[in-house]
């Protein structure tokens, strides 16, 4: 659900996952799929980031369990992910090995034109898993909680700047801008600065280079636990079991949540028994331990939504972002 749910209980949605639910029950192997021995994962960002762990998480968990004999990883930053979708598609002869990792990004940014593609010109294998969103500072920081942020933010919004792991006008700019709009300040002030993924934020955030930083709740959970970030909120109802120390950003008294989904796509023209393979492989995976243990270790929820599914999650998502774009000022 990306979702942003205000004290006056008007609700704006940002894209919905009532259709699927939350820990959606795993679909079985589509019949006579082929084998797949091997997975080259393309990873739209840099090392660190929300993409990165995602892919390889799934490649952890692929190989650990037997259902994949191995798995290789390829950052490409670039472009807000616009890089790696057009390399995919240029070379989508030779790609028929190759999956990349994207999220709710790759609706946004179509939406801004800030790349000539969009989900429909690849293969959808299938969604995987939400990630909550997290307000994060150092240790340091004169922040000790959101609303503290938001004080300082509603006194001079110049001075607040906020980093993301996303291009300008992305999810963790507009991330950012919902939650500020959750405490009644004005979401088209953010004063946001890009890095390239989650590696370099968090390098930022440590370094006092900026005030605050919109990143993935997995992103922040390691640099959480030892000590070197805190997180002022995460968007989710509950404290999350990975990192239970995050207050979510309800209890603060701002009435907002969110989870950004993840999944994998594939070249164009993709033979459907190759592509059902991938289903297949996702499918069982979720059924492993090892894929339990990668999901609780980052606080992760599981979604799946295998083949027509997805296309159909991202086309009624691609409307409702448009409409709250247009709301929160991104858009006109």
């Amino acid at each position: 659900m990306f979702l942003l749910k205000q004290k006056t209980n008007r609700r704006v949605f940002l894209g919905t996952l009532a259709a699927v639910g939350l820990g959606v029950s795993v679909l079985g192997a589509p019949a006579g799929a082929a084998n797949i021995d091997k997975i080259h994962f393309l990873i739209p960002g840099g090392a660190g980031g929300g993409w990165d762990g995602t892919a390889r998480g799934t490649g952890e968990a692929l190989t650990k369990s037997g259902i994949i004999a191995s798995a290789s990883y390829e950052n490409m930053s670039g472009g807000g992910g616009g890089k790696a979708i057009g390399y995919l598609i240029e070379n989508a002869k030779s790609s028929h090995g190759t999956l990349m990792v994207n999220s709710t990004p790759i609706v946004i940014r179509s939406l801004v034109g800030r790349f000539p593609h969009n989900f429909r010109d690849l293969t959808m294998i299938a969604g995987t898993i939400g990630d909550y969103a997290a307000i994060i500072t150092g240790k340091n920081s004169p922040y000790k909680n959101f609303k503290d942020l938001v004080a300082a933010y509603k006194k001079n919004p110049k001075k607040v700047s906020v980093g993301g792991g996303s291009v300008p006008g992305g999810m963790d700019h507009l991330v950012a801008a919902m939650a500020f709009q959750s405490a009644g300040a004005d979401p088209t002030k953010v004063k946001y600065i890009p890095y390239d993924a989650g590696g370099k934020l968090n390098a930022a955030i440590l370094s006092g280079e900026v005030a605050a930083g919109s990143t993935g709740f997995s992103e922040a959970v390691a640099l959480a636990k030892s000590g070197e970030m805190r997180i002022l909120a995460v968007t989710s109802d509950q404290r999350v079991a990975a990192f239970k120390g995050a207050p979510t950003l309800k209890e603060q008294g701002y009435n907002a949540t969110f989870v950004n989904w993840r999944g994998f796509f594939a070249a164009p023209g993709l033979p459907a028994t190759k592509a059902n393979a991938y289903r297949a492989a996702i499918a069982k995976m979720y059924k492993t331990p090892e894929w339990e243990a990668v999901r609780a270790r980052n606080g992760w929820v599981n979604i799946h939504n295998p083949g027509n599914k997805f296309v159909s999650f991202l086309e009624n998502q691609e409307k409702v972002i448009k409409n709250l774009m247009i709301k929160l000022g991104f858009l006109k």
